[in-house]
């Protein structure tokens, strides 16, 4: 072949590799500057589970869905065993209760839930990026110390469709950021990793490690947008655990003061407008807000989970007993409302999480919710992006010495018998029965004595 048709040839390659990368180019551009004003949101989906949910995610029509972790259940969990060889609960328990398992296991697992029919329809017309929590992490509870977590980080960037040449594939750690729609009129995700540089619970330490804190310093003080949403696989305002304790405990970043302060002063230093929350992994829905950290209310909507929520771990008759615990724990930062479907505001069933935003009012309104299996509301709040502008909350007001005030107060600072009026009456209606119990045996014991010598007299 002469030198001139190689040469013809090589043009017509170089123009056919010009015309691929510009088209990409122009697509993914397209794609990023697409107004985005439906986003859903879900966490603790096991892949074991009837998936009913995804048709009611799928009727919301979402342009973006996010996995805030637990997408699938990897760790292989044990019965409760008091007794036995191996003893998962109390005083001689001796095996831990949740064990990873195997590559091949997790594989088989992602596979299952990437495959499942509704889940399969979503992800055909909607864009699904996400992050992760401990049991797809690989191991209930886990953090740093966990060794299988370079391996599981390459299965779940698999599992989300993540570019082979992506630099979260290259990174320690899953976190990444994402910007939506058109300047003016853009949103920024920011998707946190809660696991990978987690120091030990109770330790106080590190959640995010100095790498992502780094990362994350960069992007809340990069370009502005009208919305900025932080995904944390955990709560980030609620802390539950300082009011339950020592009944039940939960992970979140309540349990870490120091991390979660030094995330309230970067958003404030970065004087960022339009910030809030979302999170998964308690197995139930609520909306928190925090008035007292950035000059404008912070909220944090907590969606958990699309299969796994508290309700199902008992009989439906003993579904009143959940709802009333739920009520009875005290809570400074959960929203209530006359509109939530409970009067605690917690949903224990099956539920997704739901963000709309109204481009087109004036001023621009943002709805943030809680929904049902069937797509309905059961708690929520509409709030306009004016509301989420510094200023627009009093800093003097809230923070005076010795008040209490709502949405400022934390869990950790009520008076002792709030904080723990739970336990408390856990316990003493426990030493009731046991009062009752023995009552009971002392009578049973004495009325079959008479009888005895009753029966020997005649």
């Amino acid at each position: 072949m002469s030198s001139g048709r190689w040469w013809r040839w090589w043009c017509l390659l170089i123009g056919a590799v010009f015309v691929v990368v510009v088209a990409s180019s122009s697509a993914s551009q397209t794609k990023q500057n697409r107004l985005v004003s439906r986003i859903a949101f879900g966490s603790c989906s096991d892949q074991a589970d009837p998936q009913l949910i995804w048709n009611a995610i799928i009727n919301f029509d979402p342009q973006v869905f996010i996995w805030l972790g637990d997408n699938i259940y990897g760790d292989i969990k044990r019965p409760f065993k008091l007794f036995g060889k191996e003893r998962t609960i109390g005083p001689w328990k001796n095996v831990p209760r949740f064990v990873p398992t195997s590559k091949e296991e997790m594989e088989s697992k992602y596979e299952k839930a990437k495959t499942n029919p509704g889940y399969s329809r979503l992800r055909e017309k909607t864009e699904v990026i996400g992050t992760w929590d401990d049991h797809d992490y690989g191991l209930n509870d886990a953090g740093k110390e966990f060794g299988g977590k370079i391996v599981n980080q390459r299965l779940l960037l698999d599992f989300l469709d993540e570019a082979q040449n992506s630099p979260r594939r290259k990174q320690d750690g899953v976190y990444v950021s994402y910007t939506f729609g058109p300047v003016g009129r853009q949103i920024k995700v920011i998707l946190l990793d809660t696991r990978y540089h987690r120091d030990p619970l109770l330790s106080d330490g590190t959640i995010l490690g100095n790498s992502q804190w780094t990362w994350l310093e960069k992007e809340l003080n990069g370009p502005a947008s009208a919305i900025t949403i932080i995904g944390s696989s955990v709560q980030v305002l609620s802390n539950l655990s300082a009011a339950t304790g020592p009944l039940f405990s939960f992970e979140c970043w309540g349990r870490f003061p120091r991390e979660r302060d030094r995330l309230f002063k970067l958003i404030a230093d970065s004087k960022r407008d339009g910030v809030f929350f979302i999170s998964g992994d308690v197995h139930f829905g609520e909306l928190a807000r925090y008035d007292c950290a950035t000059g404008y209310p912070l909220y944090d909507i907590t969606s958990s989970g699309l299969t796994k929520a508290v309700e199902k771990a008992v009989p439906p008759p003993l579904h009143f007993i959940v709802r009333f615990v739920a009520r009875l724990t005290p809570t400074t930062m959960r929203v209530m409302d006359r509109n939530c479907r409970y009067s605690s505001c917690i949903y224990g069933q099956p539920n997704f999480g739901a963000i709309e935003i109204d481009w087109d009012a004036t001023p621009v309104t943002l709805r943030i919710e809680v929904r049902d299996i069937n797509g309905f509301p059961v708690t929520g709040v509409k709030v306009s992006l004016l509301k989420l502008q510094a200023g627009s909350v009093d800093p003097v007001a809230t923070v005076k010495a010795g008040e209490y005030r709502r949405h400022c107060t934390l869990e950790v600072n009520l008076p002792w018998l709030v904080r723990y009026r739970l336990a408390i009456l856990f316990y003493s209606a426990v030493a009731v029965l046991l009062l009752a119990l023995i009552g009971f045996t002392y009578a049973t014991i004495s009325i079959s004595r008479r009888f005895l010598r009753k029966c020997k007299h005649d």
